[in-house]
């Protein structure tokens, strides 16, 4: 792979400002009520859809860490093929697929939608939707860059 200028680094008060966004929004996540297993599984999924190595790394080590099974970190390729995850997770997953996938579906389809505001509250549903648009945009810069794997902790 080619190497490449780290999009990071090169504009540091941007990535300050883009930190501070998912700080906020990892507040605004908890002050809702949301567990933060169902967060790292909005991140998994988008860096999956994405492509992106760094990210997809990044939150299996963290979603393990906060008790994910491996099991539901490896079948959210086909997440929706099988039980393994709640109302509200499905309805997250949905969500940032759809919002992930703009390009192809112009839009978040209604049934989307209503699946997402039926499964959470007003400030859970805005809660999820800015944990996939922030990692939306953390994947971008990382696929961009080329960003490198850090070292295997094993």
């Amino acid at each position: 792979m080619s190497k490449r200028i780290q999009l990071s680094p090169a504009l540091p008060e941007a990535h300050k400002y883009l930190i501070a966004l998912h700080t906020t929004v990892e507040k605004a996540a908890a002050d809702a009520g949301l567990d933060q297993r169902l967060i790292e599984l909005v991140k998994i999924r988008a860096s999956q859809l994405n492509g992106c190595a760094f990210c997809l790394d990044m939150h299996a080590r963290d979603a393990r860490k906060l008790g994910e099974s491996e099991r539901r970190i490896v079948m959210l390729g086909a997440w929706w093929e099988t039980d393994l995850y709640t109302e509200q997770e499905r309805a997250a997953l949905a969500l940032t697929d759809a919002m992930t996938r703009l390009s192809q579906y112009q839009d978040v389809p209604d049934d989307v939608y209503e699946q997402a505001t039926a499964a959470f509250t007003e400030e859970q549903y805005a809660a999820v939707a800015w944990a996939a648009t922030v990692i939306n945009a953390f994947n971008r810069l990382s696929v961009t860059s080329h960003k490198p794997l850090p070292p295997d902790p094993r």
